[in-house]
């Protein structure tokens, strides 16, 4: 049983990839566009950005999946809301620590699937605007980001 719940979080936590790329491309740059503009701005000193509350709309569900799977002891439930928890934590430290420097924490990684990542959302946010995007996963971007530089021979 225990295997079993590990496999839907660990699924639940890889769908959550192509949620977040939909949702990010057909709602955050479609009808909610109002939520998520600001985050498409230069950063003044508000920590917050309307863009935030995208967490809660991700949160909520999960809230609800992990209670309601615990308290009727459906764990096929709480094993879902926790594959989107854990989603959800590494979309914090992904995108707003790692990429947005909201804390300080990755400032100087070397590392280069890091590297790629932050590579390819600064191309995302090169368009100020609702349309002509591209990059709107999060964890898996197109391959051309974690090549390493080409530098000149003298």
């Amino acid at each position: 049983m225990l295997v079993s719940l590990l496999l839907i979080t660990f699924s639940t936590f890889v769908i959550m990839e192509a949620v977040t790329w939909c949702t990010h491309k057909y709602v955050m740059h479609g009808f909610l566009w109002y939520l998520h503009e600001d985050h498409h701005q230069p950063r003044y000193q508000n920590i917050f950005e309307k863009n935030d509350l995208f967490f809660v709309i991700f949160a909520v569900p999960s809230f609800l999946l992990i209670y309601r799977g615990f308290l009727q002891e459906m764990h096929y439930l709480a094993a879902i809301g926790f594959g989107i928890m854990l989603y959800g934590i590494a979309y914090f430290l992904v995108h707003d620590v790692l990429i947005h420097q909201r804390f300080k924490w990755f400032k100087h990684t070397k590392n280069r699937y890091l590297l790629g990542l932050r590579k390819a959302h600064k191309i995302h946010h090169k368009k100020l605007g609702k349309y002509d995007g591209e990059c709107f996963g999060m964890l898996f971007v197109p391959l051309r980001y974690f090549k390493k530089p080409q530098t000149k021979m003298s």
